[in-house]
This record gives C-alpha cells, structure tokens and sequence, in this order.
C-alpha cells in the first residue's frame, strides 16, 4: 500500500465515520435506540476505525 492509497482509504473511512454518526444521531432522534445504545455503538465504531488505521499503517511501504 503507497502512502496515496493510504490517504484515499483514509479519506473514505472519515466520510463513511461521520455518516455513521449523522445516521446514529437520526436514529437517536427519532427514538429508534437510546443514548446508552448510540455510545456503545459510537465508542465501538471508534475503535473499529483506530485498529483499521493501525493496520493500514503498518502496511505502507517506505
């Protein structure tokens, strides 16, 4: 993976993070699940993202 593809990847898993998160709020708002449920689920997708973060950088070749 060059630093490039790294960069795209990163890009698109920003976009899609904050698209989970309107959609949480939305469902949030609408009653759909409680704030304890959108935390865990908030808190869930964060480390989601910091253990995909990690294995893209580990693959980056110099």
């Amino acid at each position: 993976m060059t630093q490039s593809q790294r960069l795209k990847y990163s890009i698109l898993i920003a976009v899609s993070v904050l698209a989970i998160m309107l959609g949480l709020s939305w469902l949030q708002n609408a009653g759909a699940i409680t704030e304890k449920m959108f935390q865990y689920i908030a808190i869930a997708v964060a480390v989601i993202v910091v253990i995909i973060n990690g294995v893209m950088r580990r693959k980056v070749k110099p």
